[in-house]
């Protein structure tokens, strides 16, 4: 769906096909080179990139600039998310995330006590995973041009080629898992900004996924990942989808949403199923090793409430079999219906 509008406006930036379309239309048709020697590149539009290293390992890289609001939610902050949302980026490439370079733009007035706990927040979650804050930069700007703050995290990891994962890989007869339960991200936002009154039950996702993905390398095949972020499942399976042009079939009953997700969903409106989430994977498998894979996940500090939900299927539309015995196609969302969400 095209959006017939000459500016870039909020819905540009919130994942979907209308931010696709401008990626495509502006960033990439002025880009001349988008990879070095042979890596995976802006073209691609994976999570991360790749920069050849030797002849057995590459660089893998990627960067993202968070605006979320509030900055302080219920189960973490901003500080939080930029770190998990770009160690998670390197992560579903299948690689250890190492380092974390963190830029700040600050608005005028900013409380010092606000910036020190965010930055405790950033280093705790990189802590989780062993990852170290090895530079940055600091800007600060007059506060009727920033409401607040934004940070951008760039992060690198090195693996070996032969262990990268594509968002691209999934083959017929793939299991897709799901680490946990969809749409705790965007529904605590939009329950702290609505003020329903969940903010004692209902938590954001954000956390770090390496220690889940670890733990399904070493006993399973991964064929393909992706975090779930902006455009929630409903974009990820739609994307992992056509790069591998594949279908899926899924299954409504094993698809793990909490009733505090369920209840902000239905006052507002909301499939959860488009929302971001801050702390899963969504993770194709080889059928062979997918109980084993979500053994090993379900074992992990974040992963018990993984599920297999599916698998893959030839054509290239995303099914879901409903809990009354119907069936219902997944398309990607036109964007996150939640802004300012990461």
């Amino acid at each position: 769906m095209a959006y017939n509008d000459d500016k870039i406006n909020m819905v540009h930036g919130a994942g979907g096909e209308v931010m696709q379309q401008m990626i495509s239309e502006i960033v990439l048709s002025n880009v001349s080179k988008t990879s070095v020697n042979g890596g995976i590149g802006l073209e691609s539009l994976d999570d991360s990139a790749t920069i050849p290293f030797d002849d057995e390992h590459v660089v893998v890289t990627t960067i993202d600039a968070h605006t979320i609001q509030p900055l302080f939610f219920p189960g973490g902050d901003i500080g939080r998310i930029s770190a998990a949302g770009t160690l998670n980026d390197i992560s579903v490439m299948g690689v250890k995330p190492l380092s974390l370079s963190n830029a700040m733009v600050i608005s005028e007035g900013f409380p010092r006590e606000d910036l020190d706990q965010i930055m405790k927040s950033m280093d705790e979650t990189c802590q989780e995973v062993g990852a170290a804050i090895i530079t940055g930069d600091t800007k600060v700007i007059d506060s009727d041009k920033l409401d607040s703050m934004i940070i951008t995290t760039a992060g690198i990891g090195i693996g070996r080629k032969d262990e990268i994962v594509r968002d691209s890989g999934l083959e017929v007869g793939d299991k897709i898992i799901i680490t946990g339960s969809v749409g705790d991200h965007g529904m605590a936002i939009m329950s702290k900004r609505e003020g329903f009154g969940y903010e004692t039950e209902l938590k954001s996702d954000v956390a770090p996924v390496w220690p889940m993905v670890e733990a399904a390398k070493k006993v399973g095949k991964i064929t393909a990942m992706k975090d779930p972020t902006r455009g929630g499942i409903a974009n990820a399976l739609n994307e992992m989808a056509n790069k591998a042009n594949v279908g899926m079939r899924l299954y409504e009953e094993f698809i793990p949403v909490k009733p505090e997700v369920e209840a902000v969903s239905d006052m507002l409106g909301i499939d959860p199923f488009e929302v971001a989430n801050e702390g899963k994977v969504v993770m194709g498998v080889t059928a062979d090793t997918a109980e084993d894979v979500l053994d090993a996940i379900q074992k992990t500090k974040y992963g018990k409430d993984a599920q297999i939900i599916g698998e893959v299927t030839e054509g290239k539309r995303v099914i879901m079999e409903t809990l009354i015995g119907g069936e219902r196609l997944i398309e990607p969302p036109i964007a996150d219906p939640v802004p300012r969400v990461c």
